[in-house]
């Protein structure tokens, strides 16, 4: 054997039974939320041809996905970094739909390098993606869709943010000079930098100096659209965004839904209402989601898009493992009469476990509380 032949790449990491079953469990009982909101389930694969996988604008994905050249094409090739590109394939050439579209999937993407220093570079990701439908009503179905997810997933602290990427649109169409920096003036607002703000938009008018550094304070409740529509100029696009917004914060009652004007993480990618959600325990997004409707402009079929997805194997990180199931133990013999008493119970849903005599038990996701014996020749069931 090669010395350390076992030892895996940095921020890659196997799953073990306890953390799997989790993990299963979410994965069955998430698509099963989706299934019965209408949404079809597809598995698109897990190498395809660059052209597929990258858009040109995003560089951030670019260097996120592993590309090589295909020995029988010559082509380049890439392992997928994000569904959402291949789902949206799907919906423009081969399914090809005139109406709407709801999709679902899952599956294992890689990264190139990881997005953070305790994040791995194996997401397992789970979404769902509406298309065909350019209304608020397929936003607010995601948006509900999104928080329904995590709340199934019972994970703690809860908060989904909520913003527009019009808002800072429409104040950059109107100052130009701006425009060469765009990537540096986003950056400073996520990052609520108003010194570097100031210095970015030194020179520039007025109104959008103050707007654009307004946007910094604008997070919480849904008092932050009010104090958005007074600060904030009154241009057609921005009023548009904030009365999307307004309508949207009547879902849901709780104080799980906030809103925060300057969180615009693919700013370069969305085109409308955009959703980040964040929960104790884990500094990054557990999940994004939002409007980008030019997602099938690659494919010759831009349609209006909305969906999010979510790392199930970040949030079984967050969560405690499964319990360990019940299950029988049953000698591990040749008996027919035995073999036909452990295919019965395990088709009336029972785990059975065969171990030899003197064998040791050792699974970590199962406990036998009960035993099959033979008993005046017959094998039953017996609690320990």
């Amino acid at each position: 054997m090669k010395k350390n032949a076992w030892v895996l790449p940095d921020q890659v990491a196997d799953v073990l039974p306890r953390q799997a079953r989790t993990l299963e469990v979410l994965r069955r009982g998430l698509l099963d939320v989706y299934r019965r909101h209408g949404y079809e389930l597809v598995m698109p694969p897990l190498v395809e041809y660059t052209d597929a996988l990258l858009d040109d604008a995003d560089d951030d994905l670019d260097l996120r996905t592993v590309k090589w050249a295909d020995a029988a094409t010559g082509k380049t090739l890439a392992i997928r970094a994000d569904m959402t590109p291949q789902v949206a394939r799907i919906d423009a050439h081969l399914l090809n739909r005139s109406g709407v579209t709801r999709l679902c999937y899952f599956g294992s993407v890689f990264h190139a390098r990881a997005s953070g220093l305790l994040t791995s570079r194996e997401p397992m990701h789970i979404g769902a993606e509406l298309y065909g439908h350019q209304g608020l009503e397929a936003d607010a179905e995601i948006q509900s869709l999104l928080l329904a997810s995590l709340r199934f997933c019972q994970l703690p602290g809860l908060r989904l943010d909520v913003s527009h990427a019009q808002i800072v649109r429409a104040l950059l169409a109107r100052a130009p000079h701006l425009l060469d920096n765009q990537e540096a003036v986003y950056v400073a607002l996520q990052a609520k930098d108003t010194a570097a703000l100031k210095e970015l938009t030194d020179g520039c008018d007025d109104e959008i100096c103050t707007a654009l550094l307004a946007l910094v304070d604008l997070y919480g409740g849904v008092e932050v659209l009010e104090r958005a529509r007074v600060t904030l100029p009154s241009y057609p696009e921005i009023t548009a965004a904030l009365n999307e917004l307004q309508a949207l914060s009547t879902l849901d009652n709780s104080e799980s839904v906030q809103f925060d004007l300057a969180d615009l993480t693919g700013y370069d990618y969305h085109t409308g209402v955009m959703f980040t959600a964040y929960c104790t325990g884990m500094p990054n997004a557990i999940a994004r989601g939002g409007r980008y409707d030019h997602i099938g402009q690659r494919f010759g079929r831009a349609r209006p898009a909305t969906g999010f997805s979510l790392d199930l194997r970040e949030i079984t990180e967050l969560l405690p493992c499964a319990p360990a199931g019940k299950a029988i133990s049953a000698p591990w013999t040749m008996d027919a009469a035995l073999r036909a008493a452990v295919t019965e119970l395990r088709a009336a849903g029972e785990v059975v476990i065969q171990v030899s005599e003197h064998q040791v038990h050792e699974e970590d996701a199962f406990v036998c509380d009960r035993e099959l014996v033979l008993d005046a020749g017959q094998w039953v069931v017996r609690v320990r």
